[in-house]
């Protein structure tokens, strides 16, 4: 019988400051819908909500219950407010200071201990799986008396990623069902239905039409910062010790919604989430490993925006899957997919899932690419990417390797196939090999199609128009991995022109990339400024793939130089911070952030190549590798508590930044946590 994984967030070790409203919480449902919010219960970002719902396209993923105020009143008439909104940007309020006397994570869940006055109050939230439904859960622990909870929503139906000054232009209309209650909105979306299940529930109908929410995080990130939302009134119930009350949303019809208690419901969740680590296996023993195995569990999702795909996929028997590549405002991307398919699918054993998520991108080819995005709400993909296409061999690779599913490699080889043939031919994008030396060209105005893709309007930050080493890695490893499977298939004859090709590219790549000077290999060559000389983290691919490009002779050089200019405790810098370009922190309005994006901004996910290129360069040393990944523990109590924050500051204290949840750094971090394992 596993136990519980418990992950405390004690004030006696963390004192209650600004701190505590920069520490997120975050909840998912298997669909790519998400409850989130600050620890403090402040709502700090345009994505935070109690009911972030994934709709069908063309709606998306819809804010739909966005706060809930909850006010505890104690015998004799006092109100202590356990969450409110915050209204005046000068101040950082935290309504629980005083009372909030724990927040933990219980199995990757959510739960809040209030104290005051004798009396404890524990609050929970949960998402039930594959349903766009939140359960609050409160329960009195302790009290000599009855107290009263009183409850008020909060909602502004508006797409997530829209700002929070969204127009309410729309009356807000609510429907009393007996206990049941619908509130209509925009027209296209469904109503939001609200049910306490309590003992003597009341709903006081008030109307609250509240302006200037401040969201102190859209402040800093330089966007529009305060925002309105409305309320229908108050739930009103007793609690006396030992009692419970749960506010139930939903977008669900009350059929589904009301299927299950919150208790049953907290439950079912449990048990699932035990069986997700008894599928991950003894390799997962120890709790933090335990513990990214749940965060990798809130990225594998069945997408509710793309019904035909689902449909077409069951009638051929499957099942249509996918991964979010970050939350809060990432949809599933085809890079990040196929990067992070080996840790969040394969080593946790979720292989059905993996099959179908390589299954789902194989069915989107398209002149010899996937998707690298499918746009919030869109049911068609975008193909603007040189590497997400090469990545998906290396996925294929490692889920055969542990599956031995031979009917997928098979179904999806001729698609394999076309791809190499386009990017002979050339494709879009100026995607194409170049016939005097077997090495891929990449590039066109307006774009950036590699994995360093910041761009603002017109602007692209790092323009690598040329010959980018990372996709010549990927372009060598892919050729030698198809060679392979055709020759299992069809035969050597078959096989002998990708091993030519395979072996063309390995001479032209070592004779062209490494930089003798330097000892490193040139992130670019043939560019529009000619060969591109500074330290980058993309050269580890050159040694970290199945096929390393890069000959034995200057691996260890690369490894070396990587470690002493890029390595930090939480990943690789994007740039080395000798370089004229180098931003040491991640920070401002959009143009500020994207010109640090990848000009020395750490990325996690980065530590899985260099684990994997250091495992090549010294074999023996796993203990060596897996104090590597060490500082990414401590890094679980910050940011999005229980996972792990895309990007970090490149100079310490490297703080953490952009998405609070990232697929691939999750991903990486687990699948070398695992490797570098005793």
């Amino acid at each position: 019988m596993l136990t519980k994984l418990m992950r405390h967030l004690n004030w006696e070790k963390t004192p209650v400051t600004e701190d505590i409203h920069a520490r997120e919480w975050l909840v998912t449902n298997g669909l790519g819908g998400y409850a989130s919010g600050s620890v403090a219960g402040v709502n700090t970002r345009r994505y935070h909500g109690l009911l972030v719902a994934a709709l069908t396209a063309p709606s998306g993923r819809v804010v739909m219950l966005g706060q809930v105020k909850e006010t505890l009143r104690l015998p004799g008439g006092d109100g202590i407010p356990l969450t409110c909104e915050e209204t005046d940007p000068r101040h950082a309020t935290f309504p629980g200071q005083g009372c909030l006397e724990e927040f933990r994570l219980e199995d990757g869940l959510p739960v809040w201990r209030f104290t005051k006055a004798g009396f404890v109050l524990e609050k929970r939230i949960l998402l039930p799986h594959k349903q766009n439904t939140v359960m609050i859960l409160y329960r009195l622990l302790e009290g000599d008396s009855a107290v009263q909870l009183e409850l008020r929503p909060a909602l502004h139906f508006r797409p997530h990623e829209e700002p929070v000054d969204f127009p309410l232009d729309h009356p807000y209309v609510l429907t009393v069902i007996g206990d049941r209650y619908e509130i209509s909105g925009r027209p296209g979306l469904p109503p939001l239905r609200l049910k306490l299940q309590a003992e003597k529930p009341t709903l006081t109908v008030e109307e609250d039409f509240r302006r200037e929410i401040f969201y102190r995080v859209e402040a800093e990130r330089g966007y529009e910062s305060l925002g309105s939302l409305w309320s229908p009134g108050y739930f009103f119930t007793e609690l006396h010790s030992g009692g419970s009350a749960a506010l139930v949303a939903s977008t669900e019809p009350w059929s589904i919604m009301l299927s299950i208690s919150p208790e049953e419901a907290l439950r079912l969740e449990e048990e699932r989430r035990h069986r997700l680590l008894l599928s991950a296996g003894r390799q997962v023993r120890e709790d933090f490993a335990r513990e990214l195995v749940l965060a990798a569990d809130q990225f594998l999702i069945t997408p509710t925006t793309r019904p035909e795909e689902a449909a077409r996929a069951a009638a051929g028997g499957d099942e249509v899957g996918t991964i979010i590549a970050g939350y809060h405002w990432f949809t599933d991307w085809g890079r990040d997919t196929m990067i992070s398919l080996e840790g969040l699918a394969l080593t946790t054993g979720r292989y059905r899932e993996a099959g179908c998520i390589l299954r789902t991108f194989a069915h989107y080819i398209r002149d010899g690419l996937i998707p690298n995005m499918f746009p919030e709400g869109k049911s068609e993909g975008l193909y603007h990417t040189a590497d997400a296409t090469l990545w998906f061999f290396q996925a294929l690779d490692r889920y055969f390797q542990h599956t031995g599913d031979r009917l997928t490699l098979r179904n999806i080889l001729p698609g394999l196939q076309s791809i190499v043939e386009h990017h002979i031919r050339g494709t879009r994008f100026g995607i194409r090999v170049d016939p005097a030396d077997g090495l891929v060209r990449q590039g066109e105005a307006g774009y950036q199609l590699t994995w360093m893709d910041a761009k603002v309007g017109d602007w692209v930050v790092t323009p690598r128009r040329g010959k980018a080493v990372e996709i010549n890695a990927l372009w060598y490893n892919a050729l030698r991995l198809l060679e392979g499977w055709i020759r299992e298939e069809q035969g050597e004859e078959a096989a002998r022109p990708l091993a030519e090709r395979a072996e063309q590219a390995r001479q032209s790549f070592n004779r062209r990339f490494w930089n003798p000077r330097r000892k490193f290999l040139f992130d670019l060559v043939d560019g529009e400024n000619g060969d591109d000389p500074v330290c980058r983290p993309n050269q580890v691919l050159a040694i970290s793939l199945t096929h390393p490009v890069l000959d034995e002779e200057y691996r260890e050089p690369v490894v070396a130089a990587v470690k002493e200019h890029l390595l930090t405790p939480v990943g690789l810098r994007s740039l080395e911070s000798g370089a004229p370009d180098y931003k040491p922190r991640y920070f401002g309005d959009i143009h500020a952030r994207d010109a640090a994006y990848h000009q020395g901004t750490v990325w996690g996910w980065l530590i899985g190549p260099f684990v994997d290129a250091w495992l090549k360069v010294h074999p023996e040393d796993r203990r060596g590798a897996r104090r590597f990944l060490e500082g990414f523990v401590s890094h679980f109590e910050e940011a999005g508590v229980g996972s792990i924050s895309e990007i970090f500051d490149a100079d310490p204290p490297f703080t953490p930044r952009g998405c609070i949840a990232q697929a691939w750094s999750v991903a990486e971090v687990l699948r070398c946590w695992v490797k570098t394992g005793e």
